[in-house]
């Protein structure tokens, strides 16, 4: 089965199963299972050439299913490691909903560089990613993650000394 002469249909219709109960088996999550499985059948339509027929599609699909999975529980560890470095230290006492919470938050926001300020307001209340971010402020999605870093840093030092 080259890739040219890929049918993804019939590989769906005969393994799809199979991918959808490896993927149960690693992320314990019925959604997440499922999105896997659209996500390599999807990728195999679009790319047929991922399988190059030197295994048999069964180890392919195994193999695929395993990584796609695996990807997925390294993506959302470092996305709770991210939430907790990024957002635990926006957690405050401060209502913003107040006059003098809108004073504490105006307080912060002035100690902080243009650049800071605006990663923050970006990512902290409009909820962009970084990558959002960085096309909005012309710059990498890593000088993002950089000030956003700095920014926790500065909330720390902040929040310890009041």
């Amino acid at each position: 089965m080259a890739a040219a002469g890929l049918d993804v249909d019939a590989l769906y219709r005969t393994y799809g199963h199979s991918v959808l109960r490896r993927a149960r088996q690693i992320l314990a999550s019925e959604e997440d299972a499922s999105d896997v499985l659209q996500e390599i059948f999807a990728g195999l339509v679009a790319r047929p050439s991922q399988f190059d027929g030197r295994s048999s599609p069964t180890t392919f699909l195994y193999a695929v299913t395993t990584h796609a999975c695996l990807a997925r529980l390294r993506d959302r560890r470092n996305r709770l490691r991210l939430i907790d470095e990024q957002v635990r230290p926006w957690a405050s006492d401060i209502d913003p909903r107040t006059a003098d919470g809108r004073a504490q938050v105006r307080g912060v926001l002035a100690q902080l560089t243009d650049d800071e300020a605006r990663a923050a307001v970006y990512y902290h209340l409009d909820g962009m990613s970084h990558a959002e971010i960085a096309e909005v402020m012309d710059c990498s999605p890593r000088h993002i993650r950089n000030l956003l870093s700095r920014i926790a840093g500065r909330l720390g030092e902040h929040k310890e000394a009041s």
